[in-house]
């Protein structure tokens, strides 16, 4: 069985996707950004930037019933190499123990102040 979830309090997404879809034991979160409840891209502090993007898969995942704890691999897409060391760092204080398989590669994005999208996957059999 397939759901899709999109959480209570988030905007429609500005494009077409479903923010998680859940396939048997796993969800899926699809990229996010680091966005405030009204839509609006946060523009400014790296780890800020960083935090709520991180913030918003989380929050997406437990639309879901799905926890942090519970993801298995994490897609990380920057748009400088020269943040991949502040991310690392971000990255080891949100997940100190364990931290989930990850994938971290520098893109060009759409827009133009976004420095860092999250996707995840979770598995909660």
């Amino acid at each position: 069985m397939i759901e899709r979830f999109h959480p209570e309090g988030f905007p429609p997404p500005p494009v077409p996707l479903s923010p998680a879809t859940k396939a048997g034991d796993f969800v899926f979160v699809s990229g996010q950004v680091a966005t405030d409840r009204d839509g609006t891209v946060y523009v400014g502090d790296f780890t800020r930037e960083v935090e709520t993007t991180l913030d918003n898969v989380e929050a997406i995942l437990a639309a879901a019933g799905a926890r942090p704890d519970q993801i298995v691999k994490i897609g990380a897409y920057l748009s400088s190499a020269l943040l991949f060391a502040p991310f690392n760092e971000i990255y080891r204080r949100r997940f100190p123990e364990a931290p989930p398989a990850r994938t971290t590669v520098v893109v060009a994005f759409g827009h133009k102040d976004v420095r860092v999208e999250i996707e995840a996957i979770a598995y909660v059999g």
